[in-house]
């Protein structure tokens, strides 16, 4: 079972719920990090990093002793990540979306491909829970290919876990697609009911089944409950404004070891999820 957690905006509470529900649920857990361009469930998790794999994607390189300047590459290239000026050819690796249709339309083989670093993936573990994470390379505009290679580490005999990106566009959809549920975190405030309806709007278009925790519920307005009970939303949890859970936070700690209450809460929610996910299923 895939469960991804995911918000319509950043500072919701998103990893706070998918480390603290990972760490409750302990063996047989994954939990994989695919905020990649911030990564920060490892400041929480604090795992034994075990393996760092840097990940690459093919772009062109072209060997101008064998191409004639026939355009074709630059023609079939809809990111004009590759073209022709004068007597050379161009490439741009950052605009290169990795599709191979430069060197397959090349009629002199001119074209081969060469890597690009995206980032790094780290992998590790903590007490049983498996952890993977990736970590964008600087300056890299694109993440969906490098989110797609930590969904790669995902197993089909465990949990997994996915603490997405936050908002609605490219990287989220990398990181919800394929998921068996997906859980929404929000906060009681304009802002937080805004983007929560992009997101569900996302969620919906993929077909997923969905839930919501509201996260310093007892704080602003009541219109994201409102919302949910007419878009027929389930609130599975609501987490209060506590100072012991914002103190536990700014350390680093779980909100279950530092207030082990919680634990049984977080089971109950990963429950609720399976009971959705087996309803929807059958």
């Amino acid at each position: 079972m895939i469960i991804s957690i995911a918000s319509g905006k950043g500072g919701t509470g998103k990893t706070t719920v998918a480390t603290n529900m990972a760490v409750s649920l302990g063996g047989d857990v994954q939990l994989l990090d695919c905020d990649v361009e911030e990564p920060n469930a490892h400041l929480f998790i604090h795992p034994v990093i075990n393996e760092v794999k840097t990940i690459t994607t093919p772009v062109p390189d072209v060997d101008m002793e064998k191409c004639n300047l026939c355009g074709k590459c630059g023609e079939i290239c809809q990111f004009k990540a590759i073209v022709v000026i004068g007597e050379t050819v161009l490439p741009f690796p950052e605009m290169c979306h990795s599709c191979g249709g430069c060197m397959e339309v090349c009629p002199e083989k001119a074209i081969t491909e060469t890597g690009r670093e995206l980032g790094v993936i780290e992998r590790g573990s903590r007490n049983g829970l498996e952890f993977v994470h990736g970590k964008l390379r600087v300056g890299e505009a694109m993440s969906p290919p490098l989110i797609r290679k930590v969904r790669e580490y995902a197993r089909p005999d465990v949990l997994t876990i996915i603490d997405a990106p936050p908002g609605t566009s490219c990287p989220v959809i990398a990181s919800m697609k394929g998921a068996d549920f997906v859980l929404l975190v929000t906060e009681p405030t304009p802002f937080g009911l805004n983007d929560l309806k992009l997101a569900v709007g996302a969620v919906n278009i993929l077909g997923i089944p969905c839930g919501l925790v509201i996260n310093r519920s007892d704080m602003g307005d009541d219109q994201v409950k409102i919302y949910a009970e007419k878009e027929n939303l389930p609130i599975l949890m609501e987490i209060p404004f506590d100072r012991k859970i914002a103190e536990a936070y700014s350390r680093g700690e779980m909100i279950v070891e530092v207030m082990p209450e919680w634990k049984e809460k977080f089971l109950k929610l990963y429950q609720q999820i399976e009971e959705m996910s087996f309803h929807k299923n059958h």
